[in-house]
């Protein structure tokens, strides 16, 4: 190893060491400077799309990741990595293309198989997402469990115990808001928000008038029927044992029953139901 390759290592081992810290600005201004001294390099480029995806910024993290793996198109992780953060931004093609380019080149990247089980999961091909996501769990039990499961008689016993923890008068409100259990959220509740809303981080779905509107008067909106819709694998995959999923579905619950309540994110937030 010469001393340039030292010397980028050294600033990546850095970069990644003050990204576990979790100040992932520090760390895209360190492999930017890397980049500046070793313009294009793929490892820079994947660090920093890592460093963007913390941040949230999933469009710049898909350019890093992009020209990563064109830059050193055998790295199985810089497709994979492409391709979950593609999935995230609704560019399912490129997510679909990408994912495969991962698993030829690396069949054992456990990220691959995931994002191939998200794929097919949207597809609706529920029991080709399973088998995808059991081979990503025995590639990487750590990295990828699978995920606790609850069965819809559960959910309803669940969803009804916490209904009954609340004041009689909002149970009174919510006896006509329909409570639905559904999979995923479609293409039309995500592309709802701007930017639209990732379809693995959408739990739960409140839609209709919520009871401030409905107190302001007659009008065609405030006739509208409300459903609370509770997204049961984006559950699943949010929580970390059984217990934690029935605490994340009590919690998800009461944050669309707050949206009922005329509540905004930022009240939500300073009750715990963010």
């Amino acid at each position: 190893m010469n001393t340039r390759d030292e010397q980028l290592e050294a600033i990546l081992d850095q970069a990644e060491a003050v990204l576990d810290t979790g100040d992932a600005e520090k760390a895209i201004a360190i492999c930017d400077h890397a980049l500046s001294l070793f313009p294009g390099h793929p490892g820079a480029l994947f660090v920093r799309g890592d460093s963007l995806r913390v941040l949230g910024d999933m469009a710049e993290a898909a350019q890093s990741y992009r020209a990563a793996a064109l830059a050193r198109p055998d790295h199985a992780s810089s497709w994979a990595s492409l391709a979950l953060t593609a999935f995230e931004l609704l560019n399912l093609t490129e997510a679909d293309r990408s994912m495969k380019r991962a698993i030829r080149e690396d069949p054992a990247n456990p990220q691959a198989w995931w994002v191939r089980s998200l794929l097919r999961e949207w597809r609706s091909d529920i029991s080709g997402a399973d088998r995808a996501r059991i081979h990503a769990a025995w590639l990487d039990p750590i990295g990828f469990p699978l995920p606790p499961t609850l069965t819809e008689k559960e959910i309803d016993a669940i969803v009804e115990a916490c209904l009954l923890e609340l004041p009689q008068g909002i149970r009174d409100y919510l006896s006509n808001v329909v409570i639905l259990l559904e999979d995923l959220p479609g293409l039309g509740v995500l592309q709802q928000y701007d930017p639209p809303a990732s379809p693995l981080q959408m739990l739960g779905y409140f839609s209709g008038p919520s009871l401030m509107d409905r107190g302001e008067g007659f009008t065609p909106w405030s006739q509208l029927p409300a459903n609370i819709i509770l997204y049961r694998r984006n559950l699943q995959r949010h929580a970390l044992s059984r217990e934690h999923l029935i605490e994340e579905l009590r919690i998800t619950l009461l944050h669309e029953v707050g949206h009922f309540l005329g509540l905004d994110e930022a009240d939500l937030e300073k009750r715990g139901l963010d």
